[in-house]
């Protein structure tokens, strides 16, 4: 069996102190029901420069500058403890100011419901011009040149037509129209968060074009997997982001299409990729996904009383490629997915069992044969101290009581296996975006160098925050070594024909 490969991956932070402030869900439902609470008089104290963004080591670990594993020689808690000569920039990707992504927002609206102030516009213009992604690979900078406007005018926008305002450093600086007077599905709160979305995506998907040498014409489909959904009355999440990003990016020969599962959607889209290549329906595939902005202070509160900054101060945003098998690429193994079924059960060593364990044994693996997995990556400077505790740790604790559980480890052993097969925290929580994926660009250059052989990536998704179910979901992948064959042992359909039109003509002639 010949299987696809991860051919390259691209991560992105988008700073966004302003967008947390006035967007948040949670500042937003404060500003509404309590507007004089202590929590929003001691924001301001709580948020991050850029700088601190950029020197603070999860985020550093986002964007390939360090190994997740090397949170582990930075003294804690990180956020006072900022790396030195930290940049924005990443092997795998950078992290973008808030100044700047407000002109990409106003780059990927295709419809003018972005409206920013003129002389603002005019200066994160020529920046967004001069990016080095964006100036190569968006086909639509030529939008930053249209409709300028007045603060006055922007503010009539907001007070009488609903619009939402873009703030920078607290100073209006535009804002973002509805896109229709009664939808509900096209207000501005909703194209606020959609563009968000799109706009960090779209940037992601030009990372990876420019950080893994990929030509935007080759790309055949996109799976756009973030949890928000686009649509109008009639149809609420029709979609398409997938298209829509790919629009912006050049792609003309892809096609594409959203997934959605909650936190779990990326795993599913990567199963979904591997699979279509696998058939071979398409050669190249990209999954990728825009941040939240509703997310962002999402447990602001908890931190506040900690006394430390507002960590969730970050949109995160990912694309991966997947192809055909090149003979050196890491591969993903279709024939090892995990699913939690619908009569799976809730119960953790149960999820664990359908997940981990099950999809292991199916083909004669055990636990043991995994050198690393990548669950539900939250950094736990972020969930600790809002009660929801370190979630990696607690993930690499349940397999491993598995393992031991079915004589794979023994009991003693139980801390050690923990450190082997796992990792710090490491990324923000913004629900779809932790949810094992941001592993994958380490775990391909670990594999090709030989640090280790396996990686099993797990999603997992909370169906019942929909109100439709009470079922939860998982679903896992794994991704190995190369052994460099790349042709598939089985007769091709080619050759197939071939024979069978050789044996007809034999035939033919025979009655001659």
């Amino acid at each position: 069996m010949t299987f696809p490969v991860l051919k390259g991956t691209a991560y992105t932070l988008v700073h966004t102190p302003d967008i947390l402030v006035h967007e948040g869900k949670l500042q937003e439902s404060e500003m509404r029901n309590n507007p004089d609470s202590d929590y929003l008089k001691a924001i301001p104290d709580h948020l991050r420069s850029f700088e601190d963004v950029v020197g603070y080591g999860p985020n550093q670990a986002y964007i390939g500058n360090i190994h997740p594993r090397d949170l582990n020689k930075i003294e804690k808690p990180w956020y006072e403890n900022p790396l030195k000569d930290a940049t924005a920039d990443g092997k795998f990707g950078s992290i973008m100011s808030e100044d700047v992504f407000y002109g990409c927002l106003k780059a990927v609206d295709m419809f003018d419901l972005v409206v920013l102030e003129a002389k603002y516009q005019e200066e994160t213009a020529k920046k967004i011009n001069d990016d080095p992604v964006i100036g190569k690979y968006w086909v639509t900078l030529d939008k930053l040149t249209e409709n300028p406007s007045t603060v006055d005018e922007i503010k009539s926008l907001i007070e009488e037509k609903d619009a939402k305002p873009l703030y920078l450093d607290g100073k209006l600086v535009g804002c973002i129209k509805r896109a229709h007077e009664f939808d509900a599905a096209l207000t501005s709160d909703v194209m606020f968060e959609n563009l968000v979305s799109k706009a960090s995506a779209a940037y992601v998907l030009a990372e990876l074009f420019a950080k893994n040498d990929i030509k935007p014409k080759d790309v055949d489909y996109l799976i756009e997997c973030s949890e928000e959904g686009c649509g109008d009355m009639f149809q609420r999440a029709g979609g398409n982001y997938a298209k829509a990003i790919g629009e912006i990016c050049g792609c003309v020969n892809a096609t594409g299409s959203d997934t959605r599962s909650f936190c779990a959607a990326p795993a599913h889209s990567m199963v979904e990729a591997s699979a279509l290549v696998q058939s071979g329906v398409y050669s190249n595939v990209v999954v990728l996904a825009g941040g939240s902005s509703a997310k962002l202070g999402m447990n602001g509160k908890d931190h506040v009383k900690k006394d430390q900054p507002l960590l969730e101060d970050c949109l995160g945003a990912f694309a991966i490629h997947v192809g055909e098998n090149d003979g050196k690429s890491p591969v993903i193994r279709t024939d090892i997915v995990g699913k939690h079924k619908i009569g799976s059960g809730a119960a953790p060593q149960a999820i664990m069992q359908a997940i981990v364990a099950d999809p292991l044994e199916q083909v004669g693996l055990s636990i043991k044969d995994v050198d690393v997995f990548s669950a539900e990556m939250q950094n736990p400077e972020i969930t600790v101290p809002a009660g929801a505790g370190d979630i990696p740790s607690a993930n690499y604790k349940m397999i491993a009581a598995l393992g031991i559980m079915k004589k794979v480890f023994a009991k003693s052993e139980l801390n050690q296996v923990v450190e082997n097969i796992g990792m710090p925290g490491f990324v923000p929580t913004q629900g779809h975006i932790p949810s094992g994926v941001p592993f994958l660009g380490h775990a391909k250059e670990m594999i090709e160098s030989g640090d280790i052989h396996r990686t099993m990536i797990i999603g997992k998704g909370s169906l019942f925050l929909g109100r439709l179910t009470n079922l939860f979901d998982g679903i896992s992948f794994i991704v190995e070594t190369n052994d460099g064959h790349v042709g598939d042992d089985s007769v091709d359909k080619d050759t197939i024909r071939q024979m069978i039109a050789e044996s007809m003509k034999q035939f033919a002639d025979s009655l001659k």
